[in-house]
């Protein structure tokens, strides 16, 4: 199925909350707004002629200047090859993208929708401070669990020292400049 009769079967099951439609290009893909983003990852999942079975990735990105994050959710369906080994291939691919304001930065989980999404959303969690409602064991996954803030957000201060280990921008470098 095109990109656009995807885009086109979302936009009319939730009208009120697809902000933009982009169709064309190297990453199809729809804007959601944030409110119903689990029933719309469900109908994703579950509508007959979508089948959206696999969640790729989730990827947060910063815009300091507009004070938002953009979650972007790579969704592929999938179906069984045709040849012996079973092997699965793509049958369609599209990303939301789901915009939540950066000083209080909360969105519905859906790990309990696609289970790779527990991973993805801990580790945006963890790195921008996103935090996912409802989501299961929502925890750092990749900072110390004392770690002070969120490293990939523009504005982070990186420390110049971390339980007395020194933190170097550039290789032999004695005095960091942050």
């Amino acid at each position: 199925m095109a990109p656009e009769a995807v885009l086109e079967i979302i936009e009319k099951q939730f009208p009120d909350e697809v902000i933009d439609l982009v169709p064309e290009g190297v990453h199809p893909h729809a804007v959601v707004k944030p409110d119903r983003w689990h029933d719309i990852a469900l109908f994703l999942r579950d509508d007959e002629r979508l089948r959206f079975d696999w969640l790729r990735c989730v990827t947060g990105v910063d815009h300091i200047e507009d004070k938002i994050f953009t979650l972007v959710y790579d969704l592929h369906a999938t179906l069984p090859a045709e040849t012996p080994s079973g092997i699965w291939k793509v049958r369609n691919e599209i990303a939301i993208k789901v915009r939540v304001d950066r000083d209080d930065p909360h969105v519905a989980s859906v790990a309990d929708v696609w289970p790779a999404a527990n991973w993805h959303e801990r580790e945006v969690y963890d790195l921008l401070g996103v935090v996912f409602d409802g989501h299961p064991d929502l925890r750092r996954i990749l900072c110390c669990d004392d770690w002070v803030g969120h490293p990939l957000r523009k504005d982070y201060e990186y420390p110049l020292e971390f339980h007395g280990i020194p933190a170097v921008t550039e290789f032999a470098q004695t005095r960091p400049q942050h």
